[in-house]
């Protein structure tokens, strides 16, 4: 069966085929569309055209991809061999039609859709910011399925081949043609018109049917390119896979495996091998949880932060209150996303800092050619500043980001807001201190609401909108969509101790500190849960990041919120007392360059802290369990308990951006559930008997276990 997706539209000597699947906001390759693009292949396959052009009708979509609808209710891989199968042999009919193709590309044109492009004779795109080509199946599990681990190589060479599928990125209009992934790249306003001009040169038969075959310019890519030196360049793709990936994601691997064997054979031989790799990877759970957390990411596009109709207002400038690092970061995402800011400080000195994040952020992407000097100068012209209230009466929004004080936060909020329109959202950017009581400064507390975003700024996608007990909907929706305009993932949460993220990860880093009591190593307790368990980095190291002072300093005031279950080891203490600070002041856990980055773990705080020389007595699974499944503990209390979140899918978002659990595991809540309660409640009274209260089993986990439930029901 086939849908109304795709129309030819008959121009005399050339035909062009207009894509718009019909109630869709993109153009995507379902079972239908592959139906109806069959037929379409058929008929032009039967006419007398001299040259066949491709369109989209969406604005800003060429063909977003197959349909990850059907990929996720997939399970078998005879089911997905018949997929392949037909759509390979339609991609290849549509390969081998008479006369040429062009593809018209304006928008984004990935996975399926850059397979079906790159089936064509010739490719035009725009310089357009929407449109980017590539294949991002593998930040789904899965590989390119459709002929793109077969004909890409081909086409571009193994080098940028493996580059865009291994990593699964995409490419704007100006790189595509640098690599020759496309014939040209052209302003907006005149794709029509090259077309047309291309369309005429093969009318004309200047230009014909062609397999383009790359071919490498430069002697050292002509080596490399080589039979001989292929072996070079999979090894160092390997490596590289290896480095960023630790092996727990089979899809790039299997890719790898997949253009190793498929180059230099046959069409029909490479395909095969690309669908044996395919099927092999899409049933992987790995997969299907990569492909639930693109259903969270998506779910968020869609949703407002609020049950109700409320609707956001509209921003367009931004307060930031307090210009240090936080905040200078914060000022540069949202001049970065074209918003004037107004930074305030107290000192001039405070406000060279804010600059200084904001320069420095953007100077990066301009020594990487990712913005010009234009664009810098324009984007830094938006970030304003003051030592006064000045221009705060013009302000939509204010993010305040001072000391993590709340005696000084509330005087600072009860001064701000006498400078603010009436109407203006206030957000602090706190990490651990009530919502709820600093919204008592503010005489209209239905405006305040918390912002916290997580450091560094412009590499975190997570904020947490926090909910005071007043907070209006309106401010929640203006502080949620917001977010989303700053390129971030927002996550609605209940204010409370530590809110959500850290309220789950303080138990984690302070049972390292305990571990580390017992006789553990920094670097083999690290490397157990990067290197084992999947985490991006270790809890000393993320000690290390967030500060060792402000980690204890949150544990403290989690302490305090949350009573005798949570306990705080005296390393913590003696910590404290020391001047190690963590990564600011390249004294903590680990010894530190110039440039920040951590080397070694610093073995002389073992005796200068009171800990034993390290011996590793414990277990892998004996340290692994301990951090995480005291988190799995503490997210029963938040999701069931105390509803910090209203549903599983949110926590694990949150943990996944906030934090970067393992998406391969699914998220944190999906990982528990494949433990299993019982489990893990077995293993908690374990520790409880070994190790103390704080390995206390949550009420509501130990229902769950007793009813064989699970947190997604």
């Amino acid at each position: 069966m086939s849908v109304k997706s795709m129309e030819i539209i008959d121009k005399g000597d050339y035909a062009v085929v207009e894509f718009d699947l019909q109630g869709e906001k993109v153009n995507k390759f379902s079972t239908p569309v592959m139906s109806r693009l069959k037929e379409v292949t058929a008929e032009l396959a039967k006419s007398n055209y001299k040259a066949v052009v491709v369109k989209s009708k969406k604005k800003k979509i060429y063909i977003a991809g197959a349909d990850i609808d059907e990929i996720k209710s997939i399970t078998e891989p005879t089911e997905f061999r018949k997929v392949l199968t037909e759509a390979h042999s339609i991609f290849n009919a549509w390969e081998d039609l008479p006369m040429p193709t062009v593809a018209a590309i304006d928008g984004a044109c990935l996975g399926g859709g850059c397979e079906f492009v790159i089936s064509f004779d010739y490719r035009i795109a725009t310089l357009d910011k929407s449109t980017r080509i590539g294949l991002p199946e593998v930040k789904l599990g899965i590989i390119p399925g459709f002929g793109g681990c077969v004909r890409l190589p081909r086409m571009i060479g193994l080098q940028s081949s493996l580059d865009i599928i291994l990593a699964g990125k995409s490419v704007d209009g100006k790189k595509a043609a640098k690599i020759g992934l496309v014939d040209e790249a052209v302003p907006k306003e005149i794709l029509d018109q090259r077309v047309e001009m291309m369309v005429n040169d093969i009318i004309a038969g200047k230009k014909g049917k062609r397999k383009k075959t790359y071919k490498a310019k430069k002697l050292p890519n002509k080596i490399l390119e080589s039979f001989l030196g292929r072996g070079i360049i999979f090894s160092q793709a390997r490596k590289a896979v290896m480095k960023n990936s630790k092996g727990f994601y089979p899809a790039p691997l299997k890719a790898l495996d997949v253009v190793k064997k498929a180059f230099g054979a046959s069409r029909d031989r490479a395909q095969k091998v690309e669908m044996d790799g395919f099927c092999e990877v899409a049933v992987s759970k790995e997969s299907k949880y990569l492909i639930d957390l693109f259903y969270l990411m998506e779910g968020v596009k869609k949703q407002t932060g609020v049950a109700s109709d409320v609707a956001s207002k509209t921003v367009k400038q931004v307060g930031v209150l307090g210009a240090g690092v936080m905040g200078g970061g914060i000022a540069q995402l949202a001049a970065d996303k074209n918003y004037f800011v107004r930074m305030k400080d107290i000192s001039n000195e405070a406000l060279a800092i804010g600059y200084k994040q904001a320069s420095d952020i953007w100077s990066k992407k301009l020594k990487r050619r990712r913005l010009t000097k234009h664009d810098f100068k324009k984007k830094m012209s938006l970030i304003s500043s003051s030592l006064d209230y000045s221009g705060f009466n013009k302000l939509d929004v204010v993010v305040e980001a001072i000391v993590e004080d709340m005696k000084i936060k509330k005087a600072v909020i009860s001064d701000m807001v006498q400078h603010c329109k009436d109407d203006a959202i206030i957000a602090t950017n706190t990490s651990s201190l009530s919502v709820t009581e600093m919204a008592e400064a503010h005489p209209n507390p239905k405006n305040f609401v918390g912002m916290h975003f997580f450091n560094p700024v412009h590499k975190m996608p997570l904020v947490e909108v926090i909910r005071g007990e007043h907070t209006s909907d309106e401010a929640t929706a203006t502080i949620f969509e917001l977010s989303k305009k700053m390129g971030k993932t927002p996550v609605v949460v209940k204010d409370g101790p530590g809110f959500l993220v850290n309220r789950l990860l303080l138990p984690w880093m302070a049972e390292a500190m305990f571990l580390l009591e017992d006789g553990m190593s920094i670097k083999t307790m690290d490397r157990y849960y990067t290197h084992t368990f999947g985490m991006p980095m270790g809890p000393c190291r993320l000690l290390d990041e967030v500060g060792l002072d402000t980690g204890i300093k949150v544990l403290k005031i989690f302490q305090d919120a949350l009573g005798e279950r949570v306990q705080v080891s005296k390393l913590a203490e003696n910590i404290k007392n020391s001047d190690r600070l963590g990564k600011k002041n390249k004294k903590g856990f680990y010894h530190y360059d110039e440039k920040g980055r951590d080397t070694e773990p610093d073995t002389s705080m073992y005796q200068e802290l009171g800990l034993p020389t390290p011996k590793d007595p414990l277990s892998k699974d004996e340290c692994i369990e301990r951090g995480i499944y005291q988190m799995i503990n503490e997210a029963a209390r938040a999701l069931l308990e105390d509803k910090i979140v209203e549903t599983p899918g949110e926590l694990d978002l949150a943990m996944i951006m906030g934090t970067g659990f393992p998406p391969f595991r699914g998220g944190l809540l999906k990982y528990a559930d494949s433990v299993g309660a019982k489990t893990i409640v077995e293993k908690l009274e374990g520790y409880q008997k070994k190790c103390g209260i704080r390995f206390t089993v949550a009420d509501s986990l130990r229902k769950m276990a007793d009813e064989g439930g699970k947190f997604y029901s």
